[in-house]
């Protein structure tokens, strides 16, 4: 389903809350979606700004089958235009000098050739090249790939409960919990992409990425509002609150390491897992809720898991609230 309608000979997109209303020849706010004499077109369909295979852990995804690598693809374009983006040069930019269209099926192929059993969307912002990962997520899951999807969150719940169907985990980007922040600095509303992270809560596997902004989203109030939110939902799921440092527009100081720690204690009074990230720890372990004791131990992107027997903690027994089983084939940091 293409999600635009044609009034006056404008079309409308209505895939993400923007609602772009665009003249012919005119793109939208995200820069790949465009009106042709009427009609959408997709002048990036399939063009990938890279393709890698990545341990799981960069996406960050702690809790989704830890230690394993995963086929990761990139795009251009974005809904928002964050001025301390860290991806700027494809999220901010379509001047594109290669402009060949993957196809699903080469995509998935490919995928399929490198050992791999799921797929990241990643890197910008995949939402906004919804037709092709949707089909891509559709011919991958008919082939028994995993589909993954990395993202700001920001899309309808129409379009949203289509690709969820397909999807088996997230991790989205909760820039803050506040709207002016969203409005002023980012470019869009808060209030969708809430909306997106109850709906994935209840459908697939999620966490979610808060970047700690010295002056802007490093209040202990700020990561208390968006701790709760999320326990009320489910306190199992994974909060990674990442350091900040100087990149695009923005030019305010890095975050110290002591404010995200800080921060992350605060989070784990409502949350079972918070994750310090970006912070030069040599070492982010995974520890039981019920008994403390060491499930998972990251060095960099090395994984081992020694307190996990079966699905459960090799000390108290308690199952342990995410997959661990690693899937046929997958390849991982220890091998």
């Amino acid at each position: 389903m293409s999600y635009t309608y044609t009034k006056d000979s404008k079309l409308h997109c209505v895939l993400c809350p923007h609602h772009c209303t665009l003249e012919d020849g005119e793109r939208g706010i995200c820069m790949v979606r465009e009106n042709r004499q009427g009609e959408l077109h997709l002048p990036f369909y399939g063009v990938l700004s890279a393709v890698s295979n990545d341990p799981i852990e960069k996406k960050p995804l702690y809790h989704f089958y830890p230690g394993s690598f995963i086929f990761s693809v990139g795009f251009y374009g974005c809904s928002f235009r964050c001025p301390f983006c860290q991806n700027y040069r494809i999220a901010q930019s379509t001047n594109v000098v290669d402009t060949h269209s993957t196809q699903p099926r080469e995509l998935v192929d490919q995928a399929l050739r490198q050992g791999a059993q799921a797929i990241a969307y990643t890197y910008s912002e995949p939402l906004v090249h919804f037709e092709w990962m949707l089909e891509t997520a559709k011919y991958a899951r008919s082939r028994g790939l995993k589909n993954i999807l990395v993202s700001n969150g920001y899309v309808n719940p129409q379009p949203a409960g289509e690709l969820l169907e397909v999807l088996d985990a997230a991790n989205i980007d909760l820039k803050s919990f506040r709207s002016e922040f969203y409005q002023d600095i980012v470019g869009g509303r808060l209030e969708p992409i809430l909306a997106f992270i109850k709906k994935a809560s209840q459908k697939i596997h999620l966490e979610v990425t808060t970047l700690i902004i010295p002056g802007y989203t490093d209040s202990e109030q700020e990561i208390t509002d968006i701790a709760r939110f999320l326990a009320e939902l489910n306190e199992d799921i994974p909060l990674h609150l990442s350091c900040y440092y100087p990149a695009f527009k923005f030019d305010a100081p890095p975050t110290e390491a002591s404010t995200v720690f800080a921060l992350a204690e605060t989070a784990k009074q409502y949350l079972n897992f918070v994750y310090p990230g970006n912070v030069g720890l040599s070492e982010v372990n995974t520890y039981c809720s019920a008994c403390g004791n060491t499930l998972i131990r990251r060095t960099g992107y090395r994984v081992e898991m020694p307190g996990i027997k079966g699905q459960s903690c090799a000390k108290c027994g308690q199952t342990v609230p995410f997959p661990v089983k690693e899937m046929d084939n997958f390849r991982s940091p220890n091998s």
